[in-house]
């Protein structure tokens, strides 16, 4: 797609050119030094600059080429600007500044799925269910969770109001927020029938490790040996999370290898001196990347059985890189393999027990009941 893009943008722009005539450098003919290839540029910014209908400039036009390098890589390399950084770094890690309130839509509004425990608007006693009619007096009702979420944000320490339809309530509910650093836990857990513990994992991101060590404590006061980890419509995250997560899980012996451009590999192990629990691990198309690592290493190891559907088939490594203006990107480095150096870029992880899920609304669920199965 991207490919197709910059195509059409190259052909519209020598189209330009034969239009109006400009000699340029004679490009392509054999000369293809870096000196050759930055005058092409620069007379190419300078027709276009002189000659669009409209108001651009050059800060614009050098920053719309260095996005365009990225038209040619994968589709996880991406350049951001510095707003976009910001946003990136704050999913990536788990941590952000604002009130905590977990946002959907719903018919026109903005809707509370949860409040982060622990935040302001958890303290304040915003509920679910609230509807999102207000912020600072702006109606945002008919915005996009996107647009309100932008409106919430804001540096640390800063004041927000929020105003809320409440059912049952006849009028609005206005809650004035200071707004704070919040940790969002990708960890949720439960005990099951049987006496099988289930963890949730959302995210690898900065808090997964830190929240995972006390849920694991618990199920070992509680004698807890069986375990359903659930990474289903888990997107990945952070490489160094998904090594300590797996630590806990699978036995002395590789991770994960990871290969880069210049063939040098990289392992991650794991010194743990034998499996704990009898691991079953819940995946579907949406589990990727980090998900397909720990994955990919429960099974090649057989630490614990896999259930599910195939994985999505990320097997890459993206490094997030700042650059001095404040800007940043997001680029492929490497390719990782299973401990047992399979790739599963493109194919995903196939599970050990293939059990589709069940898309009929209010149904149960039958994955999970599998996985119950085996662990019984």
């Amino acid at each position: 797609m991207k490919r197709n893009n910059m195509f059409k943008k190259t052909i519209a722009l020598f189209l330009v050119l034969i239009i109006l005539s400009v000699p340029l450098v004679s490009y392509g003919e054999g000369q293809d030094t870096l000196e050759d290839n930055l005058l092409y540029f620069y007379q190419v910014k300078e027709l276009v600059k002189d000659n669009y209908a409209f108001d651009i400039n050059d800060n614009e036009l050098i920053q719309g080429a260095i996005k365009g390098l990225f038209y040619f890589l994968d589709d996880y390399s991406n350049y951001y600007t510095k707003a976009e950084f910001e946003e990136l770094l704050g999913s990536v890690s788990g941590n952000f500044v604002g009130v905590g309130i977990v946002v959907s839509e719903q018919d026109g509004y903005v809707v509370v799925v949860e409040p982060v425990e622990g935040s302001p608007a958890y303290k304040a006693g915003m509920k679910s269910k609230d509807k999102v009619i207000s912020v600072d007096g702006k109606n945002t009702i008919g915005l996009s969770s996107k647009d309100v979420v932008a409106l919430i944000k804001g540096e640390k320490g800063t004041k927000v109001k929020i105003g809320v339809k409440r059912e049952g309530q006849a009028s609005p509910i206005y809650f004035t927020l200071t707004r704070d650093e919040i940790k969002l836990n990708p960890i949720s857990y439960k005990i099951l029938d049987k006496n099988i513990g289930y963890i949730k994992i959302n995210q690898f991101n900065e808090n997964t490790n830190e929240n995972l060590i006390p849920v694991l404590k618990e199920f070992d006061k509680k004698n807890i040996s069986k375990i359903i980890i659930d990474l289903r419509d888990n997107p990945g995250g952070l490489l160094g999370e998904i090594v300590e997560v797996s630590r806990h899980f699978v036995p002395k012996g590789p991770i994960v290898h990871i290969k880069y451009k210049n063939k040098i590999e990289q392992t991650y192990y794991s010194e743990l001196p034998k499996t704990k629990y009898k691991l079953v691990v819940l995946v579907n198309k949406n589990s990727a990347s980090a998900s397909e690592i720990f994955a990919g290493a429960v099974q090649d190891t057989k630490a614990g059985t896999i259930v599910g559907v195939t994985t999505f088939g990320k097997g890459t490594v993206q490094e997030i890189l700042p650059l001095s203006n404040g800007d940043g990107m997001k680029l492929t480095v490497a390719e990782y393999l299973t401990p047992k150096k399979r790739s599963i870029n493109g194919k995903g992880v196939v599970p050990d027990v293939v059990v589709e899920a069940n898309s009929s609304a209010g149904t149960k669920d039958p994955q999970l009941e599998k996985a119950m199965k085996i662990l019984q």
